[in-house]
């Protein structure tokens, strides 16, 4: 839901308020609030959650929605105040209130995302995942991942692996060239949906910063459109480095930021951006052969277009041991 406020638009999305505060009469008042800030009513609005929150103290979607009105307002410090309170009621962090509070530095530091905050998000996202991401903004992730394995020769494997497989647009580009295909996701409910359509072998709920190394090894990794939700790639790349057969190939995709602004910045959308020299030395540093960046428009974004960065690397056949190669920085 978008209304516009001091003279800017701004988004209001109501899969927050999913989590009743309760209390029916604090709802009722959030609900109001609700239909003011859409009718352009910041200030009222502002105030009738205040009182919404007067009851019910400990409501952390209350004290978030509360926050974006204030930032929308223009009262910087209030919606800061609000944002930190939603983090004391929870530390987890399923909104992303730590997000947000990066976002309004002058340059934000955050390197990784609460993963809490991305279970939740994907959660309440499955049902409508694929009409918003393809039907609405042309999502090409997986497409330009399976061109670009095509064009580099590369056309069957043994053992694959879909990082963040999601609802299972990856899983079907990519079944007619894998003998065996596994997807690891956070959230159950897009688990459901990549099940439904049957083209996986194994499917299993993982937290992506939270992988370990076991004895199985792929000759392909997938991330499409994954890296974006995990900020600093470097423990991510080199699970994978020791993960892979060698010879096996990494193949993923990233929003692109632009050489001179940092190795990875989080953007307003709460999307990470990573520049490709960071991304390359990443890739060197965990033991794979010289990296194929291609450049395309990942999706649209509020009518405008995503530039990003489709990779492919492969793991070398017998990699040179670095200080920082790929299993060393996977048990860092």
């Amino acid at each position: 839901m978008t209304v516009t406020g001091s003279g800017v638009r701004h988004r209001f999305p109501m899969s927050l308020f999913v989590f009743s505060s309760g209390d029916l009469i604090a709802d009722r008042r959030a609900d109001y609030a609700q239909a003011l800030a859409t009718a352009d009513d910041i200030p009222a609005a502002i105030d009738l959650m205040q009182q919404a929150l007067q009851l019910v103290p400990g409501w952390a979607a209350g004290w978030f929605r509360l926050a974006e009105w204030q930032e929308a307002s223009g009262d910087a410090a209030a919606a800061r105040a609000s944002w930190r309170r939603v983090l004391e009621i929870d530390p987890a962090d399923r909104l992303g209130a730590g997000l947000r509070l990066d976002l309004a530095r002058a340059v934000p530091v955050a390197e990784a995302m609460p993963a809490a905050f991305v279970e939740t998000l994907f959660d309440q996202y499955a049902a409508r995942f694929e009409a918003s991401l393809v039907d609405q903004l042309g999502y090409q992730g997986p497409a330009q991942i399976v061109e670009a394995l095509l064009l580099a020769g590369r056309s069957r494997f043994d053992r694959v692996l879909d990082l963040g497989c999601g609802t299972g647009l990856m899983g079907q580009a990519i079944r007619p060239h894998a003998g065996w295909l596994e997807g690891y996701d956070i959230s159950a409910r897009m688990l459901a949906q990549a099940r439904a359509k049957g083209v996986y072998d194994l499917l299993d709920k993982r937290d992506l910063s939270r992988l370990e190394l076991g004895g199985a090894r792929f000759d392909l990794i997938l991330a499409a459109d994954v890296f974006i939700y995990v900020g600093a790639l470097e423990q991510i790349v080199g699970w994978a480095a020791a993960s892979l057969s060698p010879g096996g190939v990494l193949a993923f995709t990233l929003e692109e930021l632009p050489e001179g602004e940092g190795d990875l910045r989080l953007r307003p959308s709460r999307r990470y951006a990573h520049a490709e020299g960071y991304v390359a030395r990443l890739l060197d540093q965990a033991g794979f052969a010289a990296p194929r960046f291609s450049r395309a428009t990942l999706r649209m974004d509020a009518g405008q277009p995503v530039a990003g960065l489709s990779v492919l690397a492969v793991r070398a056949a017998t990699p040179l041991r670095r200080e920082t190669d790929g299993e060393e920085m996977a048990s860092a």
